[in-house]
């Protein structure tokens, strides 16, 4: 059986109206696994197997016109790939899911599909510490030989493929739109940016399908299944993140959450995971401690995190340690560290620089250090 031929009764199985997790189950029990050969069964066997009359009707009259401009699509593009269920590229860690997709469309590196994967996920409106601590651990994630996973939303989710970017490494980011549809559009130059460092955009929406809000919950289940772990850096309460975590506790993937401020409503959601047992971040090795066994360069990370410790002096100064990694105003910063304020600002303004503070209404946050 031809590549094409195969793929097109891959996209109409996919067509299939409300074939849902218990079904899909059963087809795949009695076929061995081997759904495509629904299509040499009878009508009548379809029936015995569950399918129901507009279902069997979808298998012997599909919608060419979609086929065929999936097929346009794929045709358009060198970045351009589509993964049938039985590819040899279909990442096997999604066949574990109750409902898998059954057809990927994606751009880019699909080998990055087999690579040991964590997804960073967290609010759309972080806090600046969060930003930054999506950025950092993606980036050290990274160079310890992960591909890091996210949703390419505002927030911690574009936050975490820039981190990783920053380093040269690989990022998957999987869509809740087609990918002729980049959501949001203000992340088309990330989009652009993940293809070109090596990266992977995926969906299971076909190309020119836009975002829409039941889109986003299906997205998330891939994003937690491609991984072995999922961290959530901020969430509240009720938030698309805590959606991803549920998701990767019911996949029997690990769940890890970075602990804040009882003050912060952004750590509410993260602090309800820790007391359901994910476990508590403070950094990367928190993660790659539990993964020993792929991680191929966590020694060079420890070694890129010395010398910058080394090298950041400033960080272990009575001045740093006045500023706190929540808003501390410029008099208590002046109070605590006992210097006059024109020393405090100047020497502030370089901590900004060196990217160990960052000025924000109402006086400094930290961003690293002691």
């Amino acid at each position: 059986m031809s590549q094409d031929v195969e793929l097109r009764k891959w996209m109409t199985l996919e067509q299939l109206p409300r074939l849902g997790a218990g079904t899909l189950r059963t087809l795949c029990d009695n076929t061995q696994g081997q759904l495509l050969s629904l299509f040499g069964l009878p009508d009548s066997e379809l029936r015995s197997l569950g399918l129901n009359s507009e279902q069997i009707r979808t298998i012997r009259k599909p919608n060419n016109d979609w086929l065929d401009k999936n097929f346009a699509w794929l045709s358009a593009s060198p970045e351009n790939f589509l993964l049938g269920f039985d590819s040899v590229d279909y990442p096997q860690q999604l066949k574990e899911l109750p409902r898998p997709p059954l057809l990927l469309f994606g751009q880019g590196n699909s080998h990055c599909l087999k690579k040991p994967q964590i997804a960073i996920v967290g609010s759309r409106n972080p806090t600046t510490p969060g930003r930054q601590f999506a950025f950092e651990i993606a980036s050290q994630l990274s160079q310890s030989g992960f591909v890091v996973t996210s949703g390419m939303a505002l927030g911690i989710d574009g936050w975490a493929h820039k981190g990783v970017l920053e380093r040269g490494g690989e990022t998957t980011a999987v869509l809740g739109s087609g990918l002729e549809q980049i959501y949001p559009k203000r992340h088309l130059q990330l989009a652009r940016q993940i293809l070109d460092g090596g990266g992977c955009l995926l969906s299971e929406f076909a190309p020119w399908q836009k975002a829409a809000a039941d889109h986003f919950p299906r997205r998330n289940r891939i994003i937690s299944g491609l991984s072995l772990g999922t961290l959530v850096v901020e969430a509240a309460i009720r938030s698309g993140s805590l959606i991803t975590a549920r998701y990767a506790l019911e996949q029997g993937r690990d769940v890890f959450a970075v602990p804040g401020s009882v003050h912060n409503p952004l750590s509410k959601g993260c602090h309800y995971l820790i007391k359901q047992g994910a476990k508590l971040v403070e950094n990367a090795e928190d993660i790659i401690e539990e993964y020993q066994n792929l991680v191929t360069v966590v020694d060079k990370v420890n070694a890129n995190d010395a010398e910058k410790n080394n090298n950041n002096g400033l960080a272990r100064d009575r001045l740093l340690d006045s500023v706190e990694f929540e808003v501390t105003p410029i008099d208590v910063i002046a109070q605590r560290s006992g210097l006059p304020l024109k020393v405090v600002l100047t020497e502030l303004l370089e901590y900004e620089l060196r990217g160990l503070v960052t000025a924000i209404p109402g006086g400094y946050i930290k961003l690293r250090g002691k």
